[in-house]
């Protein structure tokens, strides 16, 4: 993300990291000027938290010294709420969910703010995020642990689709080589093919599939009892499960 932000112009001075093992891309980026565990670091004007949920609290509290009242704090953290937020760190906060493609700046992030952020705070969260991808907003908190499960985990879901689509292809007969390329290609392609079309998924599938068919015969097994909607269901619903767990 920090790396986004730089190419869009952001200042190296302007941005400090905290990272008490800071990787060698970090370390790179102070080497550009970014500020890197500064020790004479006062309360900041925007804090973009990103640790993994089961650390915040520790590394929440130490964090705390850099927030104030008005400071906007940006939580990209599964599962904890901005109610666990406000009590730890405090600040006005925007949680927000990214995911993976964010790396290529084709992430999808989906953004809640709490009743302090004001319209100024929201715009800066909006363009810090948007910086990785596309940014949706909404308002009611609750959803962002379905969120987490449909785009924050999702990509885990295509990966593994390109996985096991290889692995079929091997049973089937083809090279593993082969099979592998083939399965990633077509993934990649799909999700290009998917990002660039005006027509919903449904259409873009069945313009693929001929009556009686190659695909037909696959979408059989695929879409049939205990096929695809029903593993989906089930999956989404125990990622649900957990980040709402995550949030105890």
């Amino acid at each position: 993300m920090l790396t986004g932000w730089l190419a869009g112009g952001l200042d190296p001075k302007r941005a400090v990291v905290i990272e008490p093992m800071p990787s060698a891309e970090i370390a790179a980026l102070a080497a550009k000027g970014v500020r890197l565990n500064p020790k004479d670091l006062g309360q900041v004007e925007t804090l973009v938290i990103a640790v993994k949920p089961q650390m915040f609290r520790e590394a929440g509290a130490a964090l705390k010294k850099h927030i104030a009242p008005s400071t906007l704090v940006v939580s990209i953290m599964a599962g904890t709420t901005m109610t666990s937020l406000q009590e730890v760190c405090g600040g006005a906060v925007v949680r927000a969910m990214p995911n993976t493609p964010a790396a290529i700046g084709r992430g999808i992030t989906v953004a809640v703010a709490a009743n302090n952020v004001s319209t100024a705070q929201r715009a800066t969260a909006d363009a810090l995020l948007r910086a990785t991808g596309s940014v949706e907003w909404v308002s009611d908190e609750g959803l962002m642990d379905a969120v987490t499960a449909v785009s924050g985990s999702g990509p885990a879901y295509i990966f593994l689709l390109a996985e096991e689509l290889a692995r079929a292809g091997v049973a089937a007969g083809l090279p593993e080589e082969l099979a592998t390329k083939l399965a990633r290609e077509t993934v990649a392609g799909s999700g290009e093919l998917l990002h660039r079309s005006e027509l919903p998924s449904a259409t873009l599938r069945q313009n693929v599939t001929s009556p009686g068919g190659t695909t037909a015969a696959a979408l059989e097994v695929l879409m049939g009892k205990d096929g695809m909607r029903e593993l989906m269901i089930r999956a989404i619903a125990a990622a649900t499960a957990r980040s709402k767990e995550l949030a105890k």
